[in-house]
């Protein structure tokens, strides 16, 4: 599993704008690209910090980690665990893209884990 994506998910857990934006610009690629079920999409770290702290501030104290990852022809499949303070989780499948440098550059979510 690349690194950028433990980096990326970590930045979910930060409360602070400052601190995310640290963990997303050792994530993610200038031109990276991200989608999940509650938006169309958003580009650049910028828009992607943005919209993680969003999260943080609609959630706080929720805890967002990888639990199980693989890689397959340059694509990463991820599972990620998001915790709430009150003991609710909810998974999410992710497909990351990395460029030469491991920073993501692509990252696409899906609610639950496609399991019917």
């Amino acid at each position: 599993m690349p690194k950028s994506l433990d980096a990326f998910f970590d930045a979910w857990s930060e409360t602070d704008p400052a601190g995310q934006l640290i963990l997303l610009s050792k994530a993610l690629s200038e031109t990276a690209s991200y989608a999940d079920p509650r938006t169309d999409g958003v580009d650049g770290i910028e828009e992607i910090a943005a919209y993680v702290a969003q999260f943080a501030q609609m959630a706080p104290g929720a805890k967002a980690e990888v639990i199980s990852s693989e890689t397959r022809a340059g694509v990463t499949r991820a599972t990620v665990r998001f915790s709430m303070p009150g003991g609710m989780e909810q998974l999410g499948q992710y497909f990351a893209e990395t460029d030469h440098e491991g920073l993501l550059k692509r990252l696409v979510g899906f609610k639950g884990t496609g399991e019917a």
